[in-house]
């Protein structure tokens, strides 16, 4: 079994294939270049330099979302137009789970923590029961409080990953009354690898869907969408 994974979700771009029970190559950079610009060129250096015929793959694993807005849609369209040009399935994978993926079978909680902007963090909680991970709080966009709440009420220890963490550090150290720690650097961020290992999961449970069927989950509005949705409310309650 081949995949392609793919994660434009957040800051990160992130491109993988995987063979069976191995990571054939990963290329991952956190840095300012858009992903537009990135994604396809990674792809193309991975794909060359394992002799990859994209023909031979079986799906594409995709971070499906939350995320941003623009990364998600860039990660979306590239994984639809590879699997109608290739005529390939893809496996949507959310991106909070492929984060909580990268800790696999650590004792505890894990809290991916993504920065949702606005004072939010696109979030969820995940553990391990025998070498399988189950998902304790489905992801969701919530205040930081909310969810350092919730993990305290659960009084078990965490462990807290992604790119919201530098954000929200100190909330997080002054509001967690549970045993905590930090991802280290090389785990703390969306990586493709982990995105195409749990859509290796999917996959064999039968969890594809269509080039054309694929949607990306936004779990919340655009800024554009908020904007028209408050002046259609303004104009609504002028006419009244």
């Amino acid at each position: 079994m081949k995949l392609l994974g793919l994660d434009s979700s957040g800051l990160v771009a992130s491109a993988a294939i995987v063979e069976d029970d191995t990571l054939l190559a990963e290329y991952t950079v956190n840095y300012k270049k858009t992903h537009s610009q990135t994604l396809l060129p990674m792809l193309d250096a991975i794909a060359g330099m394992t002799e990859l015929d994209l023909d031979t793959i079986d799906a594409i694993a995709v971070a499906a979302g939350p995320g941003s807005f623009t990364g998600l849609r860039i990660g979306s369209a590239t994984a639809k137009g590879l699997g109608l040009a290739l005529n390939k399935p893809l496996v949507a994978v959310p991106t909070v789970d492929a984060l909580a993926y990268n800790l696999y079978d650590v004792p505890g909680l894990i809290c991916p923590l993504m920065d949702a902007r606005r004072n939010q963090v696109y979030t969820g909680l995940y553990e391990f029961r025998d070498h399988k991970m189950a998902t304790v709080a489905p992801q969701m966009a919530v205040g930081v409080e909310a969810i350092v709440e919730q993990i305290n009420s659960l009084g078990r220890e965490v462990i807290y990953l992604g790119d919201g963490v530098a954000v929200y550090r100190e909330q997080l150290e002054q509001l967690t009354k549970v045993p905590f720690s930090f991802a280290p650097l090389h785990l703390n961020r969306q990586r493709a690898g982990a995105v195409a290992a749990l859509g290796a999961v999917y996959y064999a449970r039968g969890q594809v869907e269509t080039a054309a069927e694929h949607r990306p989950e936004y779990l919340r509005m655009s800024q554009a969408e908020r904007e028209r949705a408050e002046r259609e409310a303004k104009k609504n309650h002028g006419d009244h």
